[in-house]
């Protein structure tokens, strides 16, 4: 049986090293962001393209042009999500049965906003990803073209950090160097991989 992992943490805490550290591993790993930014060029243009004509250059959406388009306006971002999220969900699908055919032990969903969304339901476990308010800020704001405004407004849409690890199965702190993390996932895969099943967070004494 497949242990399905779901791997989450807010922008700038590390996740997508942590997605990496899992692969190394041998741990398949579905990256939701990937797999919207391979829709932007694909099967996902021409009905995100009926909602904001202007987002479409060269047969593909234009991220930027989109991004100004919903950051900040709800409404056209649940428009979006309304189109995006089933696409993402059937790759995903796809992503889980192949993983169960192979009989891996453990699968991954790397996804932004898992809990925003009630992925969680669909994990046997999450794995929060997680560091200090001063690293991670020190992170997002070394990316080119961020602005402490738009950090804000990343912010705004995802649940907060300290909630998020309350609701996790499992805790990795990057925080203190990608040793450290490194070491942590390992324990985690080694668990899992022999077949041993955490408590959900409700369970936990």
């Amino acid at each position: 049986m497949t242990y399905v992992l779901g791997l989450t943490g807010s922008i700038g805490m590390g996740k997508s090293t942590t997605a990496q550290m899992f692969r190394d591993l041998g741990c398949p790993v579905h990256d939701a962001d990937a797999e919207v930014h391979a829709l932007y060029e694909g099967e996902a243009v021409a009905p995100v393209g009926a909602l904001f004509p202007d987002v479409v250059v060269d047969g593909r959406i234009d991220r930027e042009r989109l991004r100004r388009q919903v950051l900040g306006h709800p409404d056209n971002l649940a428009r979006l999500e309304a189109v995006i999220h089933p696409l993402v969900r059937a790759r995903e699908s796809a992503f889980l049965a192949r993983a169960r055919a192979a009989h891996h032990p453990l699968a991954v969903l790397d996804v932004p906003l898992l809990f925003e969304t009630g992925g969680d339901a669909r994990c046997d476990g999450v794995l929060v990803v997680t560091a200090a308010p001063d690293v991670q800020q020190s992170r997002v704001l070394a990316r080119p073209g961020m602005t402490e405004q738009r950090l804000r407004d990343i912010l705004a849409r995802q649940m907060p950090d300290a909630e998020k690890r309350a609701r996790a199965t499992f805790v990795v702190d990057t925080g203190h160097g990608m040793d450290s993390a490194r070491r942590q996932v390992e324990a985690i895969v080694q668990q899992l991989s022999a077949g041993a099943r955490p408590p959900s967070p409700q369970e936990t004494p």
